[in-house]
């Protein structure tokens, strides 16, 4: 099944989640230990990120700075691989991004994947380059996740870049979007951004995952807003827990989003990171169970590459 088939024909909340690629020299077994305890609770599919080349300066004796280019997580395709082959009833979800692909190379993982077996993606445009104030397409790549939905639908149809190809194979991808309670960071108001939302989903997107969310009234409304303005499709939530004291600062500045005063004052009584993972686990799992009975279609749980946090929340509700 696609993962937009389960969404619609469970008559319960789905538990997913996302998990990191190990950083380059680590064991995959990192990702076993992240996924193996999570099995408990019969997710029907996972998300596996995909980040893209990072600009690093190295200053060297001479005083001179030496830009360099470097992969930290790779191996997306591989690990998606290694997860369909070991978790054979889980549907694997990669993350296709715009962001450091020409078309071709697009097309080339796209067909790999398709070799692999996996039918799911979660199609986004992906963030800027640190050094760069905005996001900058590759020479012949993609400027937006609508562009990069366009082909990937062009291949569902058989239609590969190389037009002289003949009797081509059509793939058969399902694809999900990401959409924001709070509003992208770079749309100048929510409605922009619904407008925006609503041509990934008519250019073919099956679903959508939200960015992370700390009071549940913005998903809500979210789903509202969404359904006013003829979007129909599954939207499942996104959760992130809080793990540590600073996210209070950190998650509002990347993220462009609020956290509740309720919450932030608990963080603030927090003498040390793991008093504030606790405190963490309690408002997620309040979150997850409200949006359990309101029945949403399924909660996705960002890992950041750690399983324990996630296991007590969903040991609690699912």
């Amino acid at each position: 099944m696609k993962v937009v088939d389960h969404l619609k024909n469970n008559d319960k909340t789905l538990f997913s989640f996302e998990i990191l690629p190990p950083l380059k020299g680590k064991d995959i077994n990192l990702i076993y230990e992240v996924i193996d305890p999570l099995m408990e609770f019969e997710p029907k599919y996972l998300n596996i990120t995909y980040h893209r080349e990072e600009v690093v300066y190295k200053r060297h004796k001479s005083g001179l700075l030496e830009r360099k280019t470097v992969h930290k997580r790779p191996g997306t395709v591989a690990i998606a691989a290694a997860v369909k082959y070991k978790y054979q009833k889980v549907n694997v979800v990669p993350h296709i991004i715009c962001g450091g692909f020409s078309r071709e190379e697009t097309e080339n993982a796209l067909i790999d994947l398709h070799f692999l077996g996996i039918r799911n993606l979660l199609v986004l445009r992906g963030d800027p380059l640190q050094a760069d104030k905005v996001f900058i397409p590759e020479e012949n790549g993609h400027a937006n996740a609508i562009d990069l939905i366009n082909q990937i639908q062009c291949l569902n149809k058989g239609y590969y870049l190389d037009e002289e190809l003949q009797n081509t194979t059509k793939m058969d991808f399902s694809l999900g979007v990401a959409g924001y309670p709070e509003k992208h960071i770079e749309s100048p108001n929510i409605d922009t951004d619904l407008f925006y939302l609503k041509k990934k989903i008519e250019a073919g997107a099956d679903y959508i995952v939200t960015q992370l969310f700390f009071d549940n009234k913005k998903y809500f409304d979210f789903v509202d807003r969404c359904r006013k303005v003829g979007i129909n499709v599954p939207i499942v939530p996104g959760i992130k827990p809080i793990s540590i004291k600073n996210h209070l600062n950190i998650l509002p500045s990347t993220f462009n989003i609020d956290i509740p005063e309720e919450l932030a004052k608990e963080v603030r009584k927090c003498k040390t990171n793991d008093d504030a993972r606790q405190v963490g686990v309690e408002w997620a799992i309040m979150q997850s169970k409200e949006l359990i009975e309101r029945k949403a279609p399924a909660v996705h749980y960002y890992t950041m590459g750690k399983a324990d946090n996630i296991y007590n929340i969903a040991k609690a509700v699912f």
